[in-house]
């Protein structure tokens, strides 16, 4: 059952190129403006991901804190994606069972603006093994390593994540 859940994150390469294989424990819905959901390698309009989506977590209960990470690894473009990840958000502290209003917000949502071809915005949600107030601001939004950054805030493997694909609405239709 969770093996087909992780599927498209393979397909995606959002398992591989920014974390490793896990198995998802953790129910997550992403939604923005009120009415689109996010589904993997589904596509988003960038006019609708402007503003930060709503983010409701499971989880086991309030005691447990999850940091929820919003990153592109196809920065600055897919085909050379050298600032890989650029990361667009965290939010940390948030506890289970609720939504990310009621977390930190540590690096502020940086509106997705792809602008060369098609990219991939993925959702990782990992689950705090220090407790509260334990995952710190990264020092830059570019070259952001999601792997390196859980390791050294005690975050263990994702348990929920979730991707789309946006690209410049006047774009030609093409990767």
């Amino acid at each position: 059952m969770m093996a087909r859940g992780i599927e498209p994150l393979i397909v995606g390469r959002v398992i591989g190129e920014v974390v490793d294989i896990f198995n998802p424990s953790v129910k997550m819905v992403v939604t923005y403006n009120s009415s689109k959901q996010v589904s993997n390698g589904h596509e988003i309009m960038p006019n609708l991901i402007v503003s930060k989506p709503r983010v409701e977590i499971g989880g086991e209960d309030m005691r447990s804190a999850y940091t929820l990470i919003m990153v592109d690894p196809d920065a600055p473009s897919p085909s050379d994606p050298y600032l890989r990840e650029h990361l667009h958000w965290i939010v940390t502290d948030i506890p289970g069972t609720t939504d990310i209003s009621f977390g930190k917000e540590i690096v502020s949502y940086d509106t997705p603006k792809p602008v060369v071809g098609i990219h991939r915005y993925a959702f990782l949600l990992f689950k705090q093994i220090r407790g509260r107030q334990t995952v710190r601001a990264p020092s830059s939004r570019d070259c952001f390593n999601t792997r390196r950054f859980a390791a050294e805030n005690g975050l263990d493997l994702p348990v929920a994540a979730v991707y789309f694909n946006a690209q410049r609405e006047t774009a030609a239709r093409r990767r």
